[in-house]
């Protein structure tokens, strides 16, 4: 019997003897031609067996590759079964309540012991995070003590109106009207400004003014401004809750959007209504191309009551700054925000003159008053018809 010889060993005994051809004739001195073409040639053939071998070893790769991918396939597989079964074990063995907290408790477990990647893990799950986004009791108690302060230069002066000077240094004064006054300072290491404006108004109650800026739905009726404005998350520990805002910006400016977190309290012992808002990012408010969206943005407002919170006349303090993504120079942002604060604070004075009229019902967020331990927090606050006497509900700032 005689066996079969496989073709790139023949191919390999025809390449030596070529090779060993032309080196023969070369040392006999021949054409260059005929050097050139056994060169073009052995390239060739040697070309055909490197093709060969890199398509044997393809075809071996090929199969691993569909071997260890089926048997990743069939273990996903094994696990999901699994998983699906104990789902619905604890279904059947708790109510849904419980299951998310189970949930929740060991989700703060995972948390703590692995910060990164658990920061990692919960964008890609879609879990906003409230422990690290949400606004601390030292935040809601710093802004109570900034207006103290300012009631302190305002004191010291002996105005019966806003103070003239600033507890801190930095700010300048931007503009002076009767019932308010609008300072600003530059952020550090940024081309923008922060504002602060000290009003206060005596022809409306501090819980109206409250309300009217908490009630999202009353929002856009007396905002033209507003596109969308909506609850997307709450925290129920706080009572915190996260906003999605889309708002006309003026021509030729596109629309922006702002996701913040917004957190109230109103506090019996110190006789103040406090609402501080702050740009996070979060899950289910995505990016779009309809909007553009504003990053940086922070607004705080403290209201302290003359008398009461249910008597007219109040002092308020709002401290606003925001990042509006625009290209415009420094100068242009600076009087946009500076026209255009008054203008809002109008229009928000308004819709609480409406609200004490009886003309609109609105949610009572200060219906529940607040002290400083967190207890009595109103979590569900109801809609009240425009007979009832405490209005109020969710909103945002001036922006």
């Amino acid at each position: 019997m005689f066996h079969s010889v496989p073709r790139r060993v023949s191919t390999e005994v025809g390449v030596r003897s070529l090779r060993r051809a032309v080196r023969e004739d070369g040392a006999r001195g021949s054409g260059s031609w005929l050097g050139e073409a056994a060169g073009l040639l052995l390239s060739t053939l040697h070309r055909v067996g490197v093709l060969e071998t890199s398509t044997r070893s393809k075809q071996r790769s090929k199969g691993l590759l569909s071997i260890f991918a089926d048997h990743c396939g069939f273990v996903t597989g094994q696990r999901l079964r699994r998983a699906c079964r104990i789902a619905e074990l604890y279904s059947n063995l708790y109510s849904e309540k419980t299951r998310w907290t189970l949930a929740g408790n060991l989700w703060r477990r995972f948390q703590s012991k692995h910060s990164s990647p658990g920061k990692l893990i919960a964008a890609l799950a879609g879990v906003f995070m409230w422990d690290k986004e949400k606004i601390q009791d030292e935040e809601m108690h710093r802004c109570g003590l900034e207006l103290q302060a300012l009631e302190t230069v305002k004191s010291l002066n002996g105005l019966a109106g806003p103070a003239s000077g600033h507890a801190e240094p930095g700010w300048e004064v931007v503009m002076e009207k009767k019932d308010f006054r609008v300072w600003k300072r530059p952020i550090p290491d940024s081309h923008l400004y922060e504002y602060r404006v000290l009003g206060s108004y005596t022809d409306v109650t501090p819980r109206q003014f409250f309300n009217v800026q908490l009630d999202t739905e009353y929002r856009k009726k007396w905002d033209g401004l507003v596109i969308k404005l909506e609850v997307v998350d709450r925290d129920v520990n706080t009572g915190s809750e996260v906003l999605h805002w889309a708002t006309h910006f003026p021509y030729p400016m596109y629309s922006r959007d702002y996701v913040y977190v917004r957190r109230y309290e109103v506090n019996l012992e110190n006789n103040l209504m406090i609402l501080v808002s702050r740009a996070v990012q979060h899950p289910r408010v995505p990016e779009s191309q309809d909007f553009v969206r504003v990053h940086s943005y922070q607004s705080k407002m403290v209201i302290r009551p003359h008398k009461s919170f249910d008597e007219n006349g109040f002092d308020y303090l709002l401290t606003y700054s925001d990042d509006p993504q625009t290209a415009f120079p420094r100068y242009c942002v600076s009087w946009m925000v500076s026209s255009g604060m008054p203008d809002f604070l109008e229009k928000l004075h308004t819709a609480a003159l409406k609200a004490k009229n009886l003309e609109v019902g609105i949610q009572d967020y200060a219906g529940v008053i607040k002290s400083n331990d967190n207890v009595g927090r109103q979590q569900n606050p109801e809609r009240h018809s425009a007979e009832k006497k405490h209005t109020g509900g969710p909103g945002q700032m001036f922006a």
